[in-house]
């Protein structure tokens, strides 16, 4: 799972995304990538009298990431958006993964998320005449509970 040598960074080309074990296809970017915990702060009085603020680690926030991938004829990901519209919470909750590799395809980071759901499906790009443009999907997953595997 190394990188070949102490100086090498792992380039951004080379990831995929799953949704419930499945690969999406003709994905051109992930963003957002981001475990956070929440931060809780207090003040005490020590016994000489003197106030201090001290900061501690509390819970693992939930987050969001973006996908975007080329437009395609799949209805994938907005039949998923329908049922999250539908509140069928058993249909649009699922599992995803989001797998980083090195140059020689050799697996170096991987994140699974628990209770995600997508929240937002925005096609982009430029409608316009004579236009050779590739045109995109983009959707924002929502997450419970991240782990990095």
């Amino acid at each position: 799972m190394a990188l070949p040598d102490q100086f090498d960074l792992a380039t951004a080309y080379a990831f995929s995304v799953k949704i419930d074990g499945i690969q999406i296809p003709h994905v051109m970017e992930v963003s957002g990538l981001k475990a956070e915990v929440d931060k809780v702060t207090y003040q005490q009085q020590g016994q000489d009298g003197k106030f201090v603020t001290r900061q501690m680690m509390g819970r693992q926030k939930a987050g969001e990431f973006k996908v975007k991938r080329g437009l395609t004829d799949s209805t994938t990901v907005t039949d998923w958006l329908k049922a999250v519209f539908d509140g069928k919470l058993s249909e649009a909750r699922k599992t995803a993964e989001v797998a980083i590799y090195t140059s020689d395809n050799t697996l170096l980071k991987r994140m699974n998320f628990r209770n995600v759901w997508v929240k937002d499906v925005e096609l982009g790009g430029t409608l316009k005449a004579g236009s050779t443009e590739p045109l995109s999907e983009t959707f924002t997953v929502c997450w419970d509970e991240m782990e990095f595997a």
